[in-house]
């Protein structure tokens, strides 16, 4: 049974023999091109392929091969062949626009487990819609993230999504059996983060009646997802890398050590290497959590998942009721136009709302109620743009001013009384436009010395 189709973009294809002969016993049909432009023309007969392309074409190099296939087939999933001494070469290929990346030699067990992985990354997941090329991209390094058990940091604006894709790492992992607790630091107050995160023993503290096993303990066997973690407390910092580094925990109040068997992953919308040279954030745990770093893009960046995950949550909202409903055009073009300041949750929120708000079975763009929004967005643009012209013209005249003063000034030799009467001023208000000038930087003597002797 034919498996898909997979193209081979290969000058030297004795080097993707042994990839090719695992891919045709697993079902795929594989083609074999030396150039780009037959990778493309391949690609434009069989759309959806899957396209393998080394660096040694013979028109064109990796870099711009994978640029052109992305803009003129976007959605095509794009894995670059890099020798293992290649490392760089394999980032530029995914900042270029590939979605994985195979090193070479390679065992066939790579191929399989990249072939599973793009599968994954294709197939529905519960709660992960991803349609951009963006997307699948982070999905394919998660997938990647999820073979091992190194810790994962993933970074993102407030309402990315942050712990849905940490839930993708535990889903699609070995620990996917075990159980996933998530816990966000910046909504527990300081003084009971600890005996959350560590447990307690009976009377560890005032009010600690029975022991409690902490989240690192309930975590064990499964992942661990310490959200909005640039918000811990310093002090608590330090205790949690010594738990890292250990893989046991103490509960407070007592002296038995408890070992660990998790993944963690680290979720936060604050830069931390800016926290760490601000000293807000230990730059050692920085280093302990940054092991495989994952970024999910601010919704705005990703606008192809905006319909999808509008449609997705249309689903998931509207299970309940016997009508189904959908998207007018109008209300469509609203939702692309829309900044998303809030991410995907706001725009969740924003389907909530109009599901309420719709009559019938099409919610419109009225019922979005974003319109208002939208156009206080270009209200605010267009009185930014006059401030600024405002504050421009109000400059240009006092730098004038300041120029007019500055050659009356060099015209009588910096004599203020004569400067002050031909300006039509008072000596004291001249003195004060003199001081506040000064105050600017302006060297009010070297002018007037400098204007003498060209005089």
């Amino acid at each position: 049974m034919k498996a898909g189709n997979v193209i081979f973009a290969h000058r030297c294809l004795v080097h993707a023999a042994a990839a090719i002969k695992i891919l045709s016993a697993e079902g795929y049909q594989v083609s074999n091109v030396a150039t780009a432009a037959d990778a493309i023309a391949k690609l434009s007969e069989h759309p959806g392929s899957l396209l393998f392309i080394a660096d040694n074409l013979a028109d064109m190099g990796m870099l711009e091969t994978i640029k052109q296939v992305k803009q003129s087939q976007p959605n095509t999933m794009v894995v670059a062949i890099v020798d293992y001494q290649q490392s760089k070469l394999a980032s530029d290929a995914i900042q270029a626009g590939a979605d994985d990346y195979l090193l070479q030699p390679y065992q066939s067990e790579q191929i399989i487990a990249l072939m599973k992985r793009n599968k994954t990354v294709q197939s529905p997941q519960r709660d992960v819609v991803a349609s951009s090329r963006r997307s699948l991209q982070v999905l394919q390094m998660a997938h990647r993230a999820a073979q091992t058990d190194a810790t994962v940091l993933i970074t993102g604006e407030s309402g990315t999504g942050k712990e849905v894709l940490a839930r993708y790492v535990h889903d699609n992992s070995p620990r996917s059996t075990g159980p996933f607790v998530a816990i966000n630091c910046a909504a527990i107050p300081e003084s009971m983060l600890e005996a959350v995160l560590f447990g307690h023993i009976k009377g560890a503290f005032t009010g600690a009646t029975h022991s409690q096993a902490g989240k690192f303990e309930e975590a064990n066997g499964g992942t661990l997802l310490l959200d909005e973690i640039g918000e811990m407390p310093p002090a608590l910092q330090a205790k949690l890398l010594r738990v890292l580094q250990e893989r046991q925990v103490e509960r407070l109040g007592s002296h038995r050590s408890i070992a660990l068997d998790i993944r963690v992953i680290a979720a936060t919308n604050v830069d931390l290497q800016q926290a760490v040279a601000e000293r807000r954030f230990r730059q050692d745990l920085y280093y302990r959590l940054d092991v495989l770093p994952l970024q999910w893009p601010p919704l705005r960046d990703r606008r192809e998942d905006i319909l999808p995950l509008a449609e997705h949550f249309i689903r998931k909202l509207n299970a309940g009721c016997m009508a189904s409903c959908s998207l007018s055009p109008e209300a469509q073009q609203v939702l692309l136009r829309y900044s998303w300041p809030g991410n995907i949750r706001e725009l969740e929120n924003t389907i909530q709302r109009a599901l309420v708000m719709r009559h019938g079975h099409w919610i419109t763009a009225q019922d979005l109620m974003l319109n208002d929004m939208l156009s206080s967005m270009v209200e605010g643009a267009i009185t930014e743009v006059v401030e600024d012209a405002k504050h421009a013209l109000k400059q240009s005249r006092k730098n004038a001013e300041h120029q007019f003063i500055l050659e009356t000034l060099a015209r009588f030799n910096g004599k203020r009384n004569d400067t002050a009467e031909a300006l039509g001023m008072s000596t004291r208000a001249l003195r004060y436009k003199i001081a506040a000038m000064r105050e600017q930087g302006i060297n009010i003597d070297s002018y007037i010395h400098q204007s003498g002797t060209a005089a």
